[in-house]
């Protein structure tokens, strides 16, 4: 059966092109720094948004139209969504998928039987698997909406409830396995806090990293070689979230000595939620060593809270590009589209118009990145600014041969000798030449 027989396989058509159901930038074998571009993006889709998003807000009820939502039974719903996911992915070239176990198969009476179900959904998903050649990015969890997470999972007071979310994170590691996940990963969805009033922070931090090295542990046991990652957040759905950037998540990991077993899962609208840019994380990881993986979407700068819009903006998309291809590119992570589209969106054929758009921005910040880092032009200005510290007094500091002693002496001898402009304003034009020709 075929769900969206008005759609052909979407094409490759040329920047000229106006037809909305074709790519005008993405075009998948095109070589970029002598890599096909499907390689550098390794895009895609989010099981969780795509086919389980209806829509609905905190203000109303979903909207979206999805014809092949129509069956009550919720297990044969499921097994009709595998079917969906993998023609809309085939449509679309996109050669990954990303889930959470309660999106691709619901819960039943107990554990028992969420897992046997979890299981009945997963056959029909890797005989999609080795039918299409499509692979799995990474596989997760959803620890985070049943009412048992009120208090969080691994940060829960309960201790039931702890197991319980073990328990999950153990068979969704399995089926990542079963499924050659290339990874897996944490977002703590409400391990954080509401108020210190009665919350023991020390503790809530130990359990998390108990969870986690509990979660090293059975990797290592079954045989599971895919990267974990942890994907920050700084709020929503809890006020503070643990995870909340790169940095405090490193300092997480040091802590607790497991920083050589994870690295980051970035998502652009989580890193405005911090106060940062979406750049500021990529290169966060980049100078830490550990970019992994990467959310696709964007925010809306004037609401507060994860919009999770499809990716448009070119500015955002070329410095992200800029900075997975300085870390050296992906290796088991890719672009993750943990976007949604808007609630009037709701026919099926707006979300191909809200993929191509997100696979056409980033093809061309791939490119735009590529021939910046290929002219060395940011590279250049950084040496020349950086200059004072190749020779002279600058060098011996880098080197570690001075003593504070000794900066005195230099600093009362010459004091400040030059000072050089940031440039700032030209750089940006200089970027905006990049991208607009």
């Amino acid at each position: 059966m075929e769900f969206f027989k008005e759609i052909s396989k979407i094409k490759y058509e040329g920047p000229n092109s106006t037809n909305p159901l074709a790519f005008r930038h993405y075009n998948p074998d095109e070589l970029v720094m002598g890599k096909p571009m499907k390689e550098h993006l390794r895009f895609s889709m989010s099981y969780w948004h795509t086919l389980t998003g209806m829509g609905a807000d905190p203000f109303g009820e979903g909207t979206a139209v999805r014809p092949w939502d129509s069956v009550e039974d919720k297990i044969e719903k499921a097994k009709i969504r595998v079917k969906v996911a993998f023609e809309f992915m085939e449509k679309l070239g996109i050669e990954y998928f990303c889930f959470h176990d309660r999106d691709v198969a619901p819960e039943g009476k107990d554990l028992a039987e969420t897992n046997k179900i979890l299981d009945e959904v997963v056959d029909e998903i890797e005989k999609e698997m080795k039918r299409t050649g499509i692979k799995l990015l990474w596989g997760t969890t959803n620890a985070f909406s049943n009412a048992r997470f009120v208090h969080g999972a691994a940060t829960s007071c309960n201790a039931d409830v702890f197991a319980y979310a073990a328990a999950q994170i153990k068979k969704a590691i399995e089926i990542t396995k079963r499924l050659n996940g290339e990874g897996y990963v944490f977002w703590g969805g409400r391990e954080g806090y509401e108020t210190l009033l009665n919350t023991n922070l020390g503790f809530e931090l130990d359990n998390l990293a108990r969870l986690l090295q509990l979660a090293v542990n059975y990797a290592e046991e079954i045989g599971f070689t895919g990267q974990f990652y942890i994907e920050p957040k700084p709020k929503e759905p809890t006020k503070h979230q643990y995870d909340f950037d790169t940095a405090t998540v490193l300092g997480f990991l040091r802590k607790y000595n497991l920083h050589d077993k994870f690295k980051m899962n970035i998502e652009a609208n989580h890193a405005t939620l911090a106060g940062h840019t979406f750049q500021h994380e990529l290169a966060m990881c980049r100078e830490n060593g550990v970019l992994g993986s990467v959310d696709a979407n964007q925010g809306d700068l004037l609401l507060g809270w994860d919009t999770d819009q499809f990716p448009t903006n070119i500015y955002d998309a070329t410095l992200a590009m800029y900075e997975i291809l300085l870390a050296g590119g992906f290796t088991t992570g890719g672009l993750n589209f943990d976007s949604k589209v808007r609630r009037a969106s709701f026919e099926p054929v707006d979300l191909f118009y809200a993929y191509i758009a997100g696979m056409d921005t980033f093809a061309k910040g791939l490119k735009v990145a590529a021939k910046l880092i290929e002219d060395r032009v940011f590279e250049n200005i950084k040496e020349e600014r950086y200059a004072s510290y190749k020779e002279g007094i600058g060098a011996k500091i880098v080197a570690g041969e001075v003593t504070l002693a000794d900066l005195e002496k230099h600093a009362l001898t010459y004091g400040i000798r030059e000072q050089k402009s940031g440039r700032q304003e030209m750089l940006e034009n200089i970027l905006n030449r990049y991208i607009f020709g």
